[in-house]
């Protein structure tokens, strides 16, 4: 598995990254850039759309709020002295974040609760490798990775507030409650891989 191009071997922040072309898509973690273009598929994009669909009918009359990437996460280790010394920015496929004092204009300030990436060829060994460590680090308390090809969903939880444990593994076949919202909200993923062929 290949990662995302690189920029220029050196290390980058939020002061950065706010200078780029607004056209590019980037990401930062520890420092390092990755390029995340091209843009997704046709069939990423059905999926991400359905999956947001879903959540936000849910979150209607609710406190927490659901974004679709382009939306960008900050997360801050905590030693900073303003907030453009931040080292590591992502943009998740979809973010649902219940703390509001994280939002604000640029984005989130601080781990979502729950974050779904949506697998393509380009950022599988970003999805699978890196952002697992990095949002376990983080305490994301639910992590969602979805692979379109094989149509299955890993769910990772946080345990104790520490460490992920082993994912439960879903199919097309399925129904995924929601860890965040006490099983509350079922995501159906007939719906989610309805339309979705074997090769994107």
């Amino acid at each position: 598995m290949a990662y995302p191009i690189k920029k220029e071997d050196k290390k980058y922040n939020y002061g950065d990254y706010l200078t780029w072309p607004d056209g590019e898509r980037w990401e930062l973690i520890d420092g390092v850039a990755y390029d995340m273009s091209p843009a997704p598929s046709r069939i990423h994009q059905e999926i991400s759309v359905e999956i947001l669909r879903q959540i936000a009918n849910y979150l209607v009359d609710k406190d927490c709020k659901v974004y679709n990437a382009p939306f960008d996460v900050r997360l801050p280790k905590g030693n900073e002295k303003k907030d453009e010394d931040i080292d590591t920015i992502v943009q998740p496929d979809i973010s649902v974040v219940c703390d509001k004092s994280k939002l604000d204009d640029k984005g989130c300030k601080g781990a979502p609760e729950l974050i779904i990436e949506i697998v393509s060829p380009f950022t599988s060994s970003m999805d699978y490798i890196k952002k697992l460590g990095l949002y376990e680090r983080n305490q994301v308390k639910e992590y969602w990775i979805v692979q379109p090809v094989d149509k299955i969903a890993m769910i990772y939880k946080l345990m104790d507030n520490v460490r992920y444990g082993k994912p439960d593994i879903y199919s097309e076949e399925d129904e995924i409650r929601v860890g965040i919202f006490n099983g509350e909200l079922v995501i159906d993923m007939k719906l989610v891989f309805g339309a979705a062929p074997q090769k994107i």
